[in-house]
């Protein structure tokens, strides 16, 4: 077990954060690719992280795993955190489409929350990539990474309900979380209308 002095990443740190800095690149040329393609901003912003100490040594002991740098790199399978945020639904499965071309790139567990939303209202497209470490620091040679692809309307609904159900004693929970689900999906038929109205202006409906 590592020590709380420790990194829980141990001699991975920096390779860690050196891989999610290549993605990041990576992410920033699709966004590049699709837009010289199409001729539209497909993607508004790209958010990392690295899994904080407390939040992962958590994770790990919640899982029952051993709180160590092996768990935290080989069985935890979000070290790594990206978030693209694109403008339309279409272009979360454009994103989609190119992660899944990207050598290197080798795709382990794959959700999508978007057709199959969560009981919640909870709206995104998940991939959890296994990606190559060019950058050493021992014998693990691949890392793991959560992809999250979502609309703007699906990332600021999550972003809220995550904020809120972190707060202690809520009263009328139930209700909250009846009003929480209908705002998803009045933002959800919002993006299906924008999408819709953006098809009209490029003339994609008609393809």
């Amino acid at each position: 077990m590592e020590t709380l002095t420790e990194s829980i990443y141990g001699s991975y740190e920096n390779a860690l954060r050196a891989t999610m800095e290549d993605m990041k690149a990576k992410f920033n040329e699709i966004r590049d690719k699709i837009r010289d393609t199409k001729g539209e901003k497909p993607v508004d912003h790209i958010l990392s992280r690295l899994k904080g100490e407390e939040s992962m040594r958590e994770k790990c002991f919640r899982k029952d795993y051993p709180v160590s740098t092996e768990s935290a790199i080989t069985r935890v399978k979000d070290a790594i955190g990206i978030r693209v945020v694109c403008s339309f639904i279409d272009d979360v499965y454009k994103v989609v489409d190119e992660i899944k071309k990207t050598p290197g790139w080798k795709v382990d567990v794959e959700k999508d929350y978007i057709r199959h939303a969560k009981a919640n209202g909870y709206r995104s497209y998940h991939i959890i990539l296994k990606v190559p470490n060019k950058y050493g620091g021992g014998d693990i040679d691949s890392f793991y990474a959560e992809i999250q692809i979502r609309t703007i309307s699906m990332d600021t609904w999550a972003s809220l309900e995550h904020q809120m159900r972190y707060k202690r004693n809520i009263k009328n929970q139930q209700l909250i979380e009846v009003e929480l689900k209908r705002c998803a999906d009045e933002l959800a038929s919002t993006d299906v209308s924008l999408q819709t109205i953006r098809d009209m202006i490029t003339g994609d409906n008609e393809k």
